[in-house]
């Protein structure tokens, strides 16, 4: 047994409610700062940009989340890999503002990772015991 394996064990419930939240928070988040980065604070083009629409899929997994639906948490912890890859690509290319949003997206991305594998693997986790 490693030792940061008794850890989501002392208190699955809080650990549960934990990464729950973490989880919807960072979907909000990147919902949040992908419409605020494309219409306002550094679009491509003047007036907005038609990248907004980048943050349709994020809005889909909302209910699965907050109903705490295991399925939700398995797809979004792979879905979060294209955001990421768009953050990263972004914080690399972009200048300014724009790359210090793309790295406040890459941050949010693996809070999202790290909240869903770990809220699986409680899950999972409790429904062996």
């Amino acid at each position: 047994m490693h030792p940061s394996d008794s850890l989501p064990q002392a208190h699955p419930g809080r650990w549960l409610a934990l990464t729950r939240w973490l989880a919807v928070g960072s979907v909000l988040g990147l919902i949040v700062l992908g419409l605020a980065w494309e219409l306002w604070l550094a679009p491509l083009r003047p007036g907005g940009s038609w990248l907004v629409i980048k943050i349709l899929p994020l809005c889909v997994p909302l209910a699965g989340l907050l109903r705490n639906r295991m399925y939700t948490y398995r797809w979004v912890s792979l879905m979060v890999w294209i955001y990421f890859s768009e953050g990263a690509v972004r914080a690399y290319s972009d200048r300014g503002l724009s790359a210090r949003l793309a790295l406040f997206e890459v941050a949010l991305c693996l809070v999202l990772f790290a909240a869903c594998v770990l809220h699986v693997r409680i899950r999972l986790g409790r429904a062996k015991t």
